[in-house]
């Protein structure tokens, strides 16, 4: 049983010493990886810093880990807005993420794009909530009028309008995912070569 023990042990040191070894270059793409979170964080509340500066200051060995964190943590924030706020929070991260790009033309057209989608998808929502209304409205007026304390049904009060709303805006909310999910993978492609 102690030889069992002994050349566990003799495993273990071996395994602690491989750590050992690859720990500093894992811990330091770690650390920059972070820094560069760090710093797209501070971007993005709006602190006046400078996302290129870092960049330029770095060896080419860092620099990949450090541009990685700045645009995992600046493609994190590009969503599918639902009120203004979010807008100009994703619209805050793309500027960042072009500011990153410097001068790639391809990206500054995938962008575009990128911005037309999060354009669109509030108002194509609003569209299918003021259609939604509508339908349901013409559905309730064409019931007849309950007898008691009056007034007539609103129609987010349907029962099966919350139904129909959560189907339509669930599958619209696929479909510009998948479409915003492209564009940011092509991006997170192209920034982190």
């Amino acid at each position: 049983m102690a030889e069992i023990k002994s050349t566990m042990e003799l495993v273990m040191e071996r395994l602690a010493a491989m750590d050992s070894a690859a720990a500093p270059d894992e811990l330091l793409a770690d650390e920059k990886k972070k820094e560069g979170m760090r710093l797209a964080a501070s971007f993005l509340r709006g602190e006046e810093v400078s996302l290129i500066a870092p960049l330029a200051e770095q060896s080419e060995a860092v620099k990949k880990y450090l541009r990685a964190g700045l645009v995992e943590s600046l493609l994190r924030n590009i969503f599918l807005p639902r009120d203004e706020d979010q807008q100009a929070l994703a619209e805050r991260a793309m500027l960042g993420l072009l500011t990153v790009a410097h001068d790639d033309e391809e990206l500054v057209a995938v962008f575009g794009e990128l911005k037309a989608v999060l354009v669109r998808y509030p108002e194509h929502r609003e569209q299918l909530r003021q259609q939604l209304q509508e339908q349901f409205a013409q559905h309730l007026q064409q019931m007849p009028q309950t007898a008691g304390k009056g007034g007539q049904m609103q129609p987010e009060q349907h029962p099966k309008y919350q139904e129909e709303w959560q189907r339509a805006t669930g599958d619209l909310d696929n479909q510009y995912g998948r479409a915003l999910a492209q564009y940011k993978e092509l991006v997170q492609k192209r920034l982190t070569l």
